[in-house]
């Protein structure tokens, strides 16, 4: 167990690590355009980070430290709940960004420059990890070490099959996350962790359950066993589909692209009671019966 308890320490010098770059963003940037991509860059940063080992764990645990799928899964939702608490409205997300963009609330320079600091800060995240674990400091990283130049790939079926378990994952992820974005976050973060949780444990045998194109090309894009196209198909275009199905479904368009509604129907807010209507009409007769007869009473010349 003294190889978790090393993990442990480690996620918490991240998130602090992260929380102190995101403390100095705010006082020497500005709280527009660059401190949204400083935020970003940590959020990934930290993201990638705590991913890479967590993955390690899951993997290595079971049978070089002791302990079994339940504790990492526990792992996963502590971890998930503080990334959510800890953001300051990062996404660390290019299919997030993305979404942003096709609902009108950020613009095309803006979403591109929040995914190239989410590039920056998963890559950076990818090469601290891999210098950390470098280190050896447990058993669980000096097997990481010996078996890191031969990885597989973590797609273990069909494309088709693989590409539609990362798009279902992106599809019900993004539409919790379209329910609840506005909700508090005392109720929006422990969905999103529950469900990022749910997601993991269902369809992480089959593709590793990424639904983050970003992680997954700094996670699995260099292992051996599918092409790089193979991988574009599956860790991109699949949770881009699910995100625009999710969009699709929650709105009933994207704004973006089309404002007319394709799936519901668009109705009034403000209706006014038949009654009132009818009742004012009626009140309206007697009125113009009243100046009818005046004009009429009128001395003609």
């Amino acid at each position: 167990m003294d190889g978790l308890n090393v993990s442990i320490a480690f996620f918490l010098v991240v998130v602090g690590v992260c929380q102190v770059l995101r403390w100095l963003s705010k006082r020497l940037l500005s709280p527009g355009t660059r401190g949204c991509l400083a935020r970003e860059f940590a959020g990934s940063f930290q993201l990638c980070m705590s991913s890479l080992e967590l993955r390690m764990l899951m993997e290595i645990g079971p049978w070089g430290g002791g302990f079994g799928l339940d504790v990492v899964l526990t792992l996963l939702f502590l971890l998930s709940a503080v990334h959510g608490a800890s953001f300051d409205g990062a996404s660390a997300n290019p299919t997030v960004s993305l979404q942003e963009f096709l609902l009108l609330e950020s613009s095309l320079a803006a979403t591109a420059a929040k995914l190239l600091a989410q590039a920056a800060g998963t890559g950076t995240g990818w090469a601290v990890t891999r210098l950390y674990w470098s280190w050896e400091l447990t058993q669980l990283h000096f097997i990481q070490n010996l078996i890191a130049p031969e990885c597989s790939s973590s797609i273990h079926a069909s494309l088709p099959h693989a590409a539609s378990v990362e798009g279902c994952c992106s599809f019900l992820f993004h539409l919790v996350l379209l329910k609840v974005r506005q909700s508090h976050p005392l109720y929006r973060v422990p969905s999103l962790a529950a469900t990022v949780t749910f997601l993991t444990y269902t369809a992480g045998p089959f593709t590793g359950a990424f639904f983050n194109p970003a992680l997954a090309t700094a996670t699995t894009f260099h292992c051996s066993g599918n092409s790089f196209w193979d991988y574009i198909q599956v860790y991109w275009l699949g949770p881009l589909a699910g995100m625009l199905a999710a969009l699709l479904l929650f709105q009933g368009n994207i704004p973006r692209l089309f404002q007319k509604n394709l799936l519901y129907s668009q109705k009034s807010k403000y209706k006014v009671p038949k009654a009132k209507v009818t009742a004012q009409a009626e009140g309206d007769k007697p009125q113009q019966q009243r100046k009818g007869r005046k004009s009429n009473s009128e001395p003609r010349a």
